[in-house]
């Protein structure tokens, strides 16, 4: 082994703390844009494979009633390759253990098993067969929330009968990835599933032989999807068409897409980030641990090692320190990556959902790692190698002692000396001063960004859950119906107050923009369903023109007193204009608001309503629920406080997991940054601790001197540490901008808090450590002298 090797080894061993902290500091960088980068990649092509294999279909349209004729003529218009027509309907169901009315979709599928569109996975049992009436193949989340299993039955109201189901067999279905009712964002798989039945079974239930009321197709690879949507509602119109749309517009695929893009932006930026940070925190201490060896070099170099030699000796010192880093982050990324897949498979329902751990992924962060590491290494190399022995043998040129800042001032007599000292030190090198902040301040800012997501998720909840949605159940009908169904329901037990409301699906346009979304028509001055902003602001509904929320607005280009114009999609087609009053800057959905009456105006239509938010007495509550199951005009009831814990259960859930593995870095990069600063002073300023020790100072003064320094650019990096934080939460919040979701900017206090309390935390700690390496300080080495 030669010397440079040896010296190699002894270096690692002398600073194996700095070695263990610049370790931790790349596994966690690696880690987290390893874990989360991989996730997003593993459902991209779960979610691709999937629709592949079980033929999703391409477009979509529900219909009022047509003839089994009018396929062929589908059939006929270019660009179509499948057209496969169904009977679909909503029900209300009976469950067991459950007093308020569950629902479900029942769809029909041929009693004999054949490739189909929308295909289903069965997971356990078997397909219908054809004698057997009413015979059903049930959604598997629906039945794993619901204990049911093959052999179970079920009764639903199915064309205002109450019917038993006979369960069969469990499945999956490309079409029901994400689960949920319409008008809703998230699952309750415990009152909402599917239900598949024989086409035969649908067809007698509700009168609809030889007809069907819903059409899916696949489309050619070369197909005009828009040009296919024209002719296919022009040739349906007169049969009910409720208008054709895209799979872009197909509720699970949006949801999931959007849940993806979220990913890809978080398994992206938020990633990139903690490592642009690591890599800079481990050139920042490589560095200076370089700058430290001054004197070896030269002697090296005077026993005639060249600069290449020396520069790849410290290369080899920093990569194998962050090597060590690069294999812990890749077993961690691997485990949280495969960890949160789990996570994700619980509510995304696919046949297969595998952790695929990407070697290009880590191939990227290894690269990044390594070049960063390397930079900043032969950077610092560089300026001592290219100096001659003699020169780099003798000591840095002392620093210029003039008057500094507290003698001007003539503060340096109310102050004690290792304060003096502090001030001096860092006056006469605010260079290291400046990187020790900047290097500080940013790893504060990851704990600010960890931190932030909770603090949104929180905020989310608040708006959506405190003060927007005040009711304590929604009752939904199964039909639009007059304005006496509502008044009907002040009746029913524990009711004391019931709001009306008119939602219709509607083609929103603008331009050449066009967007499917519902129309919500609210009463006016009403108090249990309000219009919440981001920042709490109250927007009032207008007597007459909509309220349109901001994400919508600009996805259509529109602004504040545009016309817009809207095609009803249910009923007889109207098409109307209505003018942009306000815009709603809201956290989730892209909803339109109107008054209720100006809705029914436009309508042409007197007071209909689609449903009424109820405020109920508690203990009422599980008597009005058995009697709402009892109500054929109830077609399901949704309950706020469920649809809270539905979102704590999936979107609140992930997060908050991937917010804890992010915060656990931050942490470690923190403690990992502040001792390093401090272990580096100490290397850089041991020869001139241990003259004091000579002088006669004590171990607590010379502490005092060192620790008291790191202490305070602790200190100022934290506030600069807040606004760097703030800086990339704001980066976050404008890629984190989807339809379904957007997250607002909001640090709290008790964000700042803990950020502040982790980093005091890791301070005392170094400190702790730091000050045990002060009481073993050589003070022959001050005795001896330089030539």
């Amino acid at each position: 082994m030669n010397m440079l090797n040896r010296k190699l080894i002894r270096d690692l061993l002398h600073m194996r703390g700095q070695i263990i902290a610049i370790t931790l500091v790349a596994a966690c960088g690696i880690a987290a844009f390893v874990s989360l980068r991989n996730i997003y990649q593993s459902l991209l092509i779960t979610q691709s494979t999937y629709y592949s294999d079980y033929r999703f279909a391409q477009v979509f349209v529900q219909l009022k009633r047509a003839p089994e004729s009018i396929k062929g003529f589908i059939n006929e218009i270019s660009g179509i390759v499948t057209v496969q027509t169904r009977i679909v309907a909503e029900v209300t169901l009976d469950i067991p253990g459950l007093n308020e009315p569950g629902s479900a979709r029942l769809i029909s599928i041929p009693e004999k098993q054949t490739p189909i569109l929308n295909d289903l996975h069965l997971v356990a049992g078997r397909w219908i067969e054809p004698n057997n009436r009413n015979e059903a193949i049930v959604s598997v989340a629906f039945a794993e929330k619901n204990q049911l299993k093959p052999g179970d039955s079920i009764s639903a109201v199915i064309n205002g009968q109450w019917t038993k189901l006979y369960i069969v067999g469990l499945a999956l279905s490309p079409e029901f990835i994400y689960e949920i009712r319409g008008g809703e964002m998230f699952p309750d798989s415990r009152r909402f599933g599917v239900i598949w039945m024989g086409y035969q079974s649908l067809s007698a239930a509700f009168n609809m032989q030889g007809a069907f009321n819903n059409v899916v197709l696949s489309l050619a690879p070369t197909a005009n999807e828009r040009a296919v949507i024209e002719k296919l509602d022009l040739l349906l119109e007169n049969y009910g068409g409720l208008g054709a749309y895209g799979r872009e517009d197909q509720t699970s695929h949006h949801f999931i897409s959007n849940e993806i893009d979220e990913l890809r932006v978080n398994g992206t930026f938020t990633p990139a980030l903690f490592l642009a940070v690591s890599a800079f925190l481990i050139h920042l201490v490589l560095s200076r641990l370089v700058i430290i060896q001054r004197e070896q070099i030269a002697v090296l170099k005077a026993f005639g090692y060249g600069n290449i030699s020396l520069a790849i000796h410290y290369l080899k010192l920093s990569l194998i320190a962050v090597s060590f880093g690069v294999v812990l982050g890749a077993g961690l990324g691997w485990y949280f990556g495969y960890k949160l897949t789990a996570l994700y498979a619980e509510f995304f329902h696919f046949p297969v959902l595998h952790y695929k751990f990407d070697l290009s992924v880590f191939a990227s962060a290894v690269a990044i790692s390594f070049f960063s590491t390397s930079l900043g290494t032969i950077s610092a190399v560089r300026k001592v190698i290219a100096l001659s022995p003699a020169e780099a043998m003798s000591p840095e040129a002392p620093a210029q002692f003039r008057s500094g800042l507290l003698e001007r001032l003539g503060l340096e007599k109310l102050l004690p000396l290792s304060t003096r000292v502090i001030v001096r030190n860092i006056e006469r090198n605010p260079t290291k001063a400046l990187l020790t902040i900047f290097g500080i301040a940013m790893s504060v800012s990851l704990l600010v960004v960890g931190f932030y997501f909770n603090d949104a998720i929180t905020h989310i909840i608040s708006l959506q859950f405190d003060k927007s949605q005040r009711e304590d159940a929604n009752i939904v009908f199964i039909e639009p119906r007059p304005i006496t169904a509502a008044y009907n329901l002040i009746s029913l037990s524990g009711v004391m107050r019931v709001e009306p409301y008119r939602m219709v699906p509607v083609r929103l346009r603008f331009g050449h923009k066009m967007r499917r979304v519902a129309l919500l028509g609210l009463e006016p001055n009403g108090q249990l369903h309000q219009i919440i902003e981001v920042n709490n602001n109250v927007v009032n509904l207008p007597l007459n023109g909509i309220v349109i929320n901001k994400k919508l607005a600009e996805i259509l280009k529109v602004k504040i007193n545009d016309e817009l114009t809207f095609e009803t999609l249910e009923g007889k087609k109207l098409v109307r204009q209505v003018r942009v009053v306000a815009l709603a800057n809201e956290v989730l959905g892209l909803s339109v608001y109107i008054n209720r009456h100006a809705l029914n105006d436009l309508l042409n239509e007197s007071e209909i309503i689609n449903g009424a938010r109820l405020l109920i007495d508690d203990k009422e509550k599980a008597k009005l629920y058995t009697q709402l199951k009892h109500t054929p005009i109830v077609t399901s009831v949704v309950i706020p406080e469920v649809v809270l814990n539905n979102f704590n259960e999936t979107l609140a859930r992930t997060m908050g997991v991937s917010t804890t593995i992010i915060i656990s870095f931050a942490c470690i990069i923190v403690l990992g940054m502040v001792y390093n600063s401090a272990r580096i002073a100490l290397s850089e300023r041991g020869r001139e601790l241990a003259s004091l020790r000579v002088l006669g100072f004590t171990t607590s003064e010379i502490a005092t001197m060192l620790l008291g320094e790191q202490g305070l650019l602790t200190l100022v990096a934290i506030p600069i540490g807040y606004l760097i934080g703030w800086f990339f939460c704001k980066l976050i919040v404008e890629a984190i901008d989807t339809e379904m979701m957007r997250l607002p900017l909001i640090i709290t206090s008790y964000n700042l808090t803990l950020s502040f309390i982790i980093t005091i935390c890791a301070a005392l700690v170094s400190t702790i450590i730091v000050q045990r390496r002060l009481h073993h300080l050589n003070l022959i080495e001050v005795l001896k002298t330089r030539e």
